[in-house]
């Protein structure tokens, strides 16, 4: 039973520790984006390669998350936590000292698998150990803490980048990842005392091979040619499909099928495959433009981007108020409908581009979005499922925020016709920006629909025999706060 007070020096240590280890990885997922046009220069790398360099991440972390939530139910939180945090330092010295694309990507897939222990288990830890009472503010804290690492990410990749090295966005996760160890001595370990039964390991090797199928296909989709490319993918979503039927007829699945039965745990799923496809693509190529079409140097390009950190720090609290207060289907509508309006605006940013007139009314606009979405996410996902499956609730969030990014920035170059060395020539570059900047426009959008249509405000009611009933919102424990940025 959780005990744990928010302002006890156990409460501290359980929050520090979380914010920390999910900080460290969400900095990692972003702060690569300004390195890769020095990274690509540097070891001779492809836009392939660039591409790799992202999604070998994204690709082991999204296929392997589930495994890491349902790890730290089974075996203890703060266990499978802490060894996560080993391991995602471990590969983050591996990347630093890279001398080939083929080695910087292996580091990067292993990074990947310890980020896919921490990050579900740094949510869980809250979970399960706060009294309910706190358990709304610690979330609170978590979610804006660690969305502002995420975005910060851009601001300190670029000045590592230009006054050290590409290397050092890898390094430093070393000492960040030292001192998540040295906090988590203190936290309590839990785990759900109901999960017995053998491991579900070929369901995850299903679950990975099914991402990685499709990743390939579609990043090589113009090496392998489009026949080849039609049959890699109908591989991958073959394989998608066997692990469905394979989680539905074991005794003990990684993923559990009954989860599901929520329509609020499915439509905030939904929703976030949608509205995170669109997240990642943005940063991928707006960092990209800066750069390659605008001139930007590494510092400038994160520097251009530091008004959604700071919108973050002072608005994301504010996003879990609105929701407490509303319900979560309004500002899970409203934010991704902003979102799409601010790449709206980025889309017009050219060669001749002023950063006050064009980038930043988009990138203010963008982040206002995300300050509104962002709080109400998460809690959503967690109320709609019992607490003993709140790491792998938290799994499957991530799951899907990630897997939604690395599909869309493995498919969206191939589809608006970039390939090889593209990413150097300015003209070329800056047409296919603004052609992916519209398709993400239309998945945010749609990710607002999803919301409207599909996400209930909490009742009386229970939709799924799932989660447990709530009063009315002004009565309500937890606030809605969270999120899987």
């Amino acid at each position: 039973m959780a005990e744990v007070t928010l302002r006890s020096r156990t409460g501290r240590a359980v929050l520090g520790a979380a914010v920390l280890g999910s900080g460290m990885a969400l900095l990692d997922g972003t702060v690569v984006n300004v390195a890769l046009v020095r990274i690509g220069n540097d070891l001779g790398a492809s836009l392939q390669d660039l591409q790799w360099v992202t999604n070998g991440y994204l690709l082991s972390l999204a296929s392997l998350i589930l495994l890491g939530g349902s790890l730290g139910d089974r075996y203890g939180r703060r266990r499978v936590f802490v060894t996560g945090v080993v391991a995602f330092a471990v590969a983050s010295a591996l990347c630093g000292a890279a001398q080939s694309p083929g080695q910087l990507i292996g580091a990067r897939i292993a990074q990947g698998v310890g980020g896919a222990l921490l990050t579900p288990g740094s949510l869980a830890l809250i979970q399960a150990s706060f009294v309910e009472n706190d358990r709304a503010k610690a979330i609170g804290t978590w979610s804006g803490v660690s969305g502002i690492a995420s975005a910060v990410g851009p601001f300190v990749g670029g000045w590592l980048i230009q006054y050290a090295s590409w290397r050092w966005v890898f390094l430093i996760n070393v000492p960040l990842a030292g001192a998540t160890v040295w906090v988590s001595r203190a936290v309590p370990e839990s785990h759900d005392t109901e999960s017995t039964g053998r491991f579900d390991g070929f369901g995850a090797a299903l679950a990975t091979a099914a991402l990685a199928i499709t990743t390939y296909g579609l990043i090589e989709a113009q090496v392998i040619g489009g026949g080849w490319t039609a049959v890699v993918i109908a591989a991958g979503v073959a394989t998608g499909a066997a692990f469905v039927v394979v989680e539905r007829r074991t005794r003990t699945p990684m993923l559990r099928p009954s989860l599901f039965r929520s329509r609020v745990f499915t439509a905030a799923n939904l929703m976030t495959l949608l509205v995170y496809a669109a997240l990642g693509a943005v940063m991928f190529f707006l960092v990209l433009q800066l750069q390659v079409v605008l001139g930007y140097g590494p510092l400038q390009a994160g520097l251009a981007t530091l008004p959604v950190t700071v919108l973050m720090l002072l608005l994301a609290g504010k996003g879990g108020e609105i929701g407490t207060r509303v319900g979560p289907r309004l500002p899970m509508t409203i934010g991704p409908l902003v979102c799409a309006v601010g790449v709206a605006l980025l889309a017009g940013v050219g060669a001749e581009s002023s950063y006050w007139s064009h980038i930043l009314p988009g990138v203010v606009v963008f982040g206002l979005g995300l300050c509104i979405l962002v709080a109400p996410l998460t809690a959503t996902v967690l109320a709609a499922v019992p607490d003993r499956f709140a790491g792998i609730a938290s799994g499957v969030n991530n799951a899907v925020a990630r897997a939604g990014s690395l599909l869309a920035v493995a498919a969206l170059p191939a589809v608006v016709g970039l390939g090889g060395k593209d990413y150097r020539k300015p003209d070329e570059f800056s047409h296919a920006y603004t052609a992916s900047m519209w398709i993400n426009v239309v998945l945010l959008a749609a990710g607002g629909v999803v919301s409207w249509l599909l996400i209930r405000n909490p009742s009386t009611c229970n939709d799924s025999g799932l989660h447990r009933p709530h009063p009315h919102p002004e009565q309500a424990g937890p606030p809605i706060r969270g999120g899987a940025v």
